[in-house]
């Protein structure tokens, strides 16, 4: 999709990373995926595929949590195949001292597989990948730590004050570009009122990204084989933020096929309660925040991702508010 942070660079650009990195003989270089934030190529040598993922230019404006989002993102595989039989790509080469060009990249494999949404599933299929991405959310939930937040923006001591920095901190990017979000405003409120439920929220890894552009999948003798990319958005904070994702429009207590996997592997199984439908509300609110505020630093009206954005947001405000009041 368009979008203007997308770093501009041709496949002799490309072709001159790779070199730089001592991968030689790179040919097939061409745009890869559906990402809307960083410019991400496929390449070939005679011996593996390859992904370059690139930065946005350092003179294009992004949010606060975007800042270093790739280094965060190197640092999520990392612990996803430290703590998880998930497959993810093996990264191969890292640039982030901005020798070659002013903006964050790196290599990685190119895993093989169509994206979830691109698979020509049987009913029984689909059925089940929506079952192995709730267990899949569920594993990297085991992962956890004593501190909340996005790791690239400082980290908290509850979930409280990490979602309270983090929803202020996308407040204040709206302000930056000359816009004010009262609906943001109104979350911020609702967070300070329900302070004591978020307080006792675990700390887990939370990707916040589960959507099927980031799920690859491959048929083979064992069946759908599944491998997960992407993992940039990840933060660490309330593992039912996560369940946004999972059956997309649904409020919690109805997710039952998700919640119903999730807990058939989950080292702590998810009970819908009052509580965890607030704690679900708030990430819905900050889902929707994020989406109403990066239209500006991504899109303009004449974009696609503008409205889809506008609209987005208000289904997710609606919801989280109706559950909040």
């Amino acid at each position: 999709m368009i979008s203007r942070t997308k770093y501009p660079i041709d496949a002799a650009g490309v072709c001159a990373l790779f070199a730089a990195e001592g991968i030689h003989g790179v040919r097939e270089v061409s745009p890869l995926g559906a990402g809307e934030y960083n410019a991400v190529f496929q390449a070939r040598t005679d011996e593996k595929s390859y992904v370059i993922k690139i930065a946005p230019p350092p003179e294009i404006p992004i949010l606060t949590y975007e800042k270093d989002i790739m280094r965060a993102e190197v640092f999520w595989y990392q612990r996803m195949r430290e703590g998880t039989d998930i497959r993810v790509p093996e990264v191969y080469a890292q640039g982030f001292e901005h020798a070659r060009i002013p903006s964050d990249y790196f290599i990685m494999e190119k895993l093989a597989g169509k994206q979830l949404d691109q698979m020509d599933f049987t009913p029984a299929e689909k059925a089940g990948a929506a079952v192995q991405t709730a267990k899949m959310a569920a594993q990297i939930h085991r992962i956890k730590n004593d501190r909340f937040g996005y790791i690239q923006n400082g980290l908290y001591d509850s979930w409280y004050l990490a979602i309270r920095a983090m929803v202020s901190n996308v407040i204040a990017d709206a302000a930056k570009v000359g816009k004010r979000s009262p609906r943001g405003e109104k979350l911020l409120r609702y967070i300070d009122r329900y302070q004591s439920v978020l307080e006792r929220a675990e700390c887990r890894m939370v990707n916040f990204d589960i959507w099927a552009p980031n799920i690859l999948c491959t048929r083979g003798d064992r069946g759908i084989e599944y491998a997960w990319i992407d993992p940039e958005r990840s933060f660490w904070g309330d593992r039912i933020a996560d369940f946004v994702c999972l059956e997309l429009a649904k409020p919690l207590r109805e997710k039952k096929a998700s919640l119903a996997a999730y807990n058939s592997v989950a080292d702590e199984p998810v009970e819908v309660t009052r509580e965890t439908e607030i704690r679900y509300a708030v990430a819905q609110g900050y889902l929707a925040l994020i989406q109403e505020v990066e239209k500006y630093y991504r899109y303009t009206p004449r974009n696609f991702g503008w409205w889809r954005n506008v609209f987005s947001a208000r289904f997710f405000y609606t919801q989280a508010f109706g559950a909040l009041k």
